[in-house]
């Protein structure tokens, strides 16, 4: 999944977040900081958001439950994996992908998940706490075989 892919889904998915959220279009439009005529085009998939406003709508609406689903996680951990790529994250638990993760790979103390909805990579430990996400798939089995030969 790329830039473009993802501002793609928040646009078309904006109005229904919007209504989710119970928010008339002016409403919206000021808490995502774009005039109403913009986000009435964006509504009518005449426009699309600048990446800029998809990440600010990931933000605002990360626990939007139409997001969710159409990324299979939080909606700003996979607008962080888009943006910054291969990249070590911080340590932080997750529910250990019960619902939108299948294991690819495991061992007694790691394995690699892969998300059912984006396809991207991620490595947790035996506490569920994410080490590593990626789309790049050999990027991951590398960090994956550092951690096992530790």
């Amino acid at each position: 999944m790329n830039k473009e892919e993802v501002i793609d889904i928040v646009s078309r998915k904006l109005k229904l977040v919007r209504t989710e959220y119970n928010f008339s279009q002016d409403k919206m439009a000021e808490v995502i900081g774009i005039s109403k005529k913009t986000l009435v085009q964006i509504e009518k998939e005449r426009n699309s958001l600048s990446w800029s406003t998809c990440i600010a709508v990931c933000s605002i609406f990360n626990e939007s439950e139409i997001l969710k689903m159409s990324f299979g996680e939080e909606p700003v951990k996979l607008v962080q994996v888009v943006a910054l790529g291969k990249m070590y994250f911080p340590k932080n638990k997750t529910g250990g992908g019960k619902i939108w993760w299948k294991d690819v790979e495991k061992t007694d103390c790691f394995r690699i998940q892969q998300n059912i909805i984006t396809f991207h990579y991620r490595i947790l430990d035996d506490k569920n706490y994410r080490l590593y996400s990626s789309f790049d798939k050999e990027y991951i089995y590398e960090k994956f075989k550092s951690l096992i030969d530790q």
